[in-house]
């Protein structure tokens, strides 16, 4: 039998803030009984994703476009993520996003299963704040995503 879940506790109630990023969870692992992670993120217009490309090799990523247009760029390939469109990121699939628009984007993403959570979001603003708006340590975020189950991509090579 499944452990019941306290009504009263709703993870939605914490908007995490990296940098100029929003995420909000909605469900967690621990709501779901590990079965998905649903959160929502916020990117302001014309931002790039701090972070490097990554993949993940325990769960598949799905994106469901809400407001503004985000371009997910996966193996290499650019797809614009906009209201009412959904992309599946299969486990080992190298990706990040950049928001080229004029306007705020938001999507719903999917983890599934719910291998990462707030958690690894909180760990990865701490460290940018810890920064006080420098670089932050790169050793210590590719320590964090690695624990969370994130394979930063190497650089791209130099031209």
């Amino acid at each position: 039998m499944s452990p019941l879940i306290d009504p009263c506790i709703n993870p939605a109630h914490e908007t995490i803030g990296i940098g100029p990023l929003q995420i909000r969870f909605l469900v967690t692992g621990e709501n779901s009984s590990g079965t998905v992670a649903l959160f929502e993120v916020v990117v302001p217009a014309a931002q790039r994703l701090m972070g490097p490309a990554h993949s993940h090799d325990h769960y598949e990523e799905t994106i469901y476009g809400i407001e503004g247009v985000l371009t997910w760029t996966v193996d290499g390939n650019p797809i614009d993520v906009g209201p009412g469109q959904a992309l599946c990121i299969p486990r080992g699939a190298v990706h990040r996003f950049d928001n080229n628009g004029a306007h705020d984007s938001k999507v719903l993403c999917a983890a599934t299963p719910a291998a990462i959570g707030p958690q690894y979001f909180r760990e990865v603003a701490e460290a940018l704040n810890s920064a006080a708006g420098g670089p932050p340590d790169r050793a210590k975020m590719m320590e964090i995503m690695r624990r969370h189950g994130l394979t930063p991509a190497p650089p791209p090579p130099q031209a």
